[in-house]
């Protein structure tokens, strides 16, 4: 965890010491995806209370929400066991994005095959990007600990003609510092590494998934944390919630005693004499002491906190009641109704940037696979990728099917373009109708005929 947050302080200039570059993100751009960590980890601020977690709540949401109906299959056995693969880091990838506002998806070769790995915002710099936003050089970071040292691999990127991979280790005692230069096969999984070499692939091998949020921090081409829109406002919660804590906690019942009540020891310290607690027939008013029980204004906060909710839901694009709370007349509203559209959409988005991303890295592993003599590889086209997402707010997967069987009764509709549907086959040339056909069309015919 050290070297993550490290990227952003005093690794950076360590980063930019060591290969002699310069860091692109812009200071704003650094504080706001640095303090939207710093939410989502809960790190403790002055007078705001943490507890709700709300960017691991909103976080938690959308990746689940996102994958809930996720299938994905293609070709050939390469290609499925890419996608295979790519599918085991597929939530974890998604939780990075939302949280830095981008992630890395790095393929590594293991002669066999492919494994991912997913690189984290605060893991990486940018050192340049082209017209379109697209990273032409980066550098990334990797810390091992062995025996108390702490070794911090540098890695540049840099596109052209060829990709260009520097590699830089250094060893320290601490986390924090990158320390002194140290050999590469100073660490085992590093020994195969060279200081220098290119490969004949265009871009930086690497595949860069960035949440589709314009950017509101500075408008360049870095991606937002998701809830770097209603960031001040979880602030303004975890301050309600800390005032809130303070209420209880100065609303709870104490007696209040003169100061003649009391004695001190010989150490400074205040104790009451025993022998005051006597029986008295006396108004309690003439008492030396008063109850204090104040009461609570739980229920402000807690109204303030929901309206703080709301607004996150509108900012975020979230259903209304996900965070929020939502009365039985509220859950017929069009307000509600609306929301859940939205919701939709913004699901729809993030389905988007990952299929997008995984037919990216499919075309990048066919590449790599056939450069490292990865078994089995070959080219994969990205568009005998097929994704199914399921079913959505915005539309009904089963009324939709029954009208396209009615359709194929009709004479209206090939079965085998309603079959493509269904299944989520291409079906845009003979060869895909004939394996539908074959593959297919017993097996549907029985049960279009058998729901006649």
């Amino acid at each position: 965890m050290a070297v993550i947050s490290a990227l952003f302080n005093n690794k950076i200039s360590g980063f930019e010491q060591a290969f002699n570059v310069k860091d692109i993100t812009s200071s704003e751009m650094k504080t706001a995806v640095q303090d939207c960590f710093n939410l989502y980890f809960g790190v403790e601020k002055p007078k705001e209370d943490h507890c709700q977690r709300i960017p691991a709540l909103i976080v938690s949401k959308l990746y689940k929400t996102t994958f809930s109906e996720y299938e994905v299959n293609a070709d050939g056995d390469f290609a499925n066991a890419v996608l295979s693969k790519l599918g085991e880091i597929k939530k974890k990838a998604m939780q990075f994005m939302l949280v830095g506002g981008s992630v890395l998806l790095k393929p590594v070769p293991n002669g066999s095959g492919f494994y991912f790995l997913p690189v984290r915002r605060d893991c990486f710099i940018p050192l340049g990007r082209d017209a379109e936003g697209r990273l032409t050089s980066i550098g990334t970071s990797e810390q091992t600990v062995i025996n108390g040292k702490y070794y911090t691999l540098l890695e540049r990127r840099t596109a052209g003609e060829k990709l260009l991979i520097e590699n830089k280790l250094f060893v320290s005692d601490s986390a924090k510092d990158l320390g002194v230069p140290a050999p590469l096969n100073s660490v085992k999984k590093y020994e195969m590494l060279q200081p220098s070499f290119e490969l004949p692939i265009n871009g930086i091998g690497l595949v860069e998934m960035k949440t589709p949020l314009l950017n509101d921090v500075d408008g360049s081409a870095d991606g937002v944390p998701v809830y770097e829109p209603a960031r001040e406002l979880i602030h303004n919660i975890n301050k309600n919630e800390y005032l809130l804590g303070r209420e209880f906690e100065n609303g709870r019942s104490r007696i209040i005693a003169s100061a003649d009540m009391f004695e001190r020891t010989k150490s400074g310290e205040k104790v009451i004499n025993d022998d005051v607690f006597v029986a008295l027939e006396e108004d309690a008013d003439n008492m030396g002491i008063t109850v204090f029980s104040p009461a609570l204004r739980e229920q402000s906060y807690l109204n303030r906190k929901n309206e703080y909710l709301r607004n996150i839901e509108s900012l975020i694009g979230l259903k209304r009641g996900i965070l929020s709370e939502v009365e039985a007349a509220e859950r017929t509203a069009t307000e509600v109704t609306s929301s859940e559209g939205d919701y939709n959409l913004t699901i729809i988005d993030f389905q988007e940037v990952w299929e997008n991303a995984l037919k990216e890295v499919a075309v990048l592993c066919a590449e790599l696979g056939k450069l490292y003599n990865v078994k089995g590889a070959v080219d994969i086209d990205p568009k005998k990728i097929s994704i199914d997402w399921g079913d959505g707010v915005l539309y009904n997967r089963d009324k939709t099917w029954q009208e396209y069987k009615e359709m194929v009764q009709a004479g209206l509709l090939k079965p085998e373009i309603a079959i493509a549907w269904y299944f989520n086959l291409p079906c845009k040339t003979k060869p895909d109708l004939e394996k539908i056909r074959r593959e297919y069309m017993p097996e549907i015919e029985e049960l279009i005929a058998g729901e006649e």
